[in-house]
């Protein structure tokens, strides 16, 4: 079993964090969206997973000289052959995948990595392709699948009227990856566009027509990461799930000084909390020093330095400071106070 993520987007709706950091390597809860994406993926695939392709975007459009070796590093850490491409233009999401050619054969995952989510289900790899859906209230934001007898008969982009509450979440499932990227290539060649792009509902909708069968794999949650306010709630939902499964996220070189932890959180290595109270729902990495404060359900990162705040729903990007007692400060481009 082959996994496949294309990642190439710049994630300029989570700017300033994406600045330095590409979106798919944002840590929640001390993991990488990315690393936390393929390892939920490995439990519900159930195989041995021979490979993880990533996508990603060229170094000019934000993607530094360090991120194929950090995804290199996810991939071995779950025993699979790790390959990076880059997809130099951005012309959709078939456009994408076509870029990982080179790895589309057998049996294949497919996952945007602008996502998390939970799931109790084990993928039937005998069918010919599933596709990731999650029970939504308004449909109409989504794009949905219809069902009969279990099948996926229809794909519908964003209804109008209502057809189907199952909306596609961005993870996919192909029994055969030379297929999928014979599909990719006729579009390509034949310059089929939809809004100027080479769309996957177009190959989907191509591969039905041929015969082949989709099953629905319904997740439990679906979390996303696209936002500043979804994804620390991404990452509170990640700690109540760690917290469930009796994960303590607590680093044992945690120094307290007159502090409090309130669970569930993630503290990395060598922080320091002094005078402060920290939880629930909060995540802080390595290396970080916070004094004088009361920090709640916030997604702080690595070697940063807070004095004298108080923050609710806040997300803060590494090497950052903040002293809440002073008013001469230097914020740089796209950085919020709220």
């Amino acid at each position: 079993m082959k996994i496949i993520v294309p990642m190439a987007g710049v994630g300029s709706r989570l700017r300033p964090h994406t600045l330095t950091v590409p979106k798919p390597l944002t840590v929640i809860a001390g993991k990488t969206i990315v690393q936390r994406l393929v390892e939920d993926i490995s439990k519900v695939i159930n195989q041995k997973i021979e490979e993880i392709a990533f996508i990603i975007g060229p170094v000019k459009k934000g993607f530094p000289a360090s991120t194929e070796k950090n995804l290199l590093e996810i991939a071995e850490n779950l025993g699979a052959k790790g390959t990076v491409y880059v997809q130099e233009e951005a012309l959709g999401t078939a456009h994408a995948i076509y870029a990982a050619k080179n790895s589309l054969e057998g049996p294949c995952v497919v996952a945007y990595a602008d996502t998390l989510f939970k799931a109790d289900f084990t993928l039937d790899t005998n069918a010919d392709g599933a596709i990731w859906v999650k029970q939504v209230e308004d449909p109409s934001a989504f794009g949905v699948v219809k069902l009969e007898d279990g099948f996926i008969v229809d794909f519908i982009e964003k209804p109008k009227e209502f057809v189907s509450d199952l909306a596609i979440i961005g993870i996919y499932y192909f029994k055969d990856g030379g297929k999928l990227k014979d599909e990719i290539q006729y579009l390509i060649d034949n310059d089929l566009r939809e809004n100027n792009e080479y769309q996957l509902t177009n190959v989907l909708d191509s591969l039905k027509e041929q015969g082949a069968k989709f099953i629905p794999g319904k997740v439990n949650a679906w979390m996303d990461c696209g936002k500043k306010d979804p994804t620390v709630d991404t990452n509170k939902q990640v700690l109540a799930f760690e917290q469930a499964e009796g994960n303590n996220l607590v680093a044992k070189n945690v120094v307290l000084e007159n502090a409090e932890i309130i669970q569930p959180c993630y503290i990395g290595n060598n922080v320091v909390l002094k005078n402060t109270k920290v939880g629930p729902y909060v995540s802080i990495g390595e290396n970080s020093v916070i004094e004088n404060s009361t920090i709640t359900n916030s997604l702080i990162q690595k070697n940063v330095e807070i004095s004298n705040a108080s923050f609710d729903n806040a997300m803060i990007g590494n090497f950052a400071k903040f002293n809440g007692n002073f008013t001469s400060i230097s914020i740089g481009d796209y950085t919020e106070l709220t």
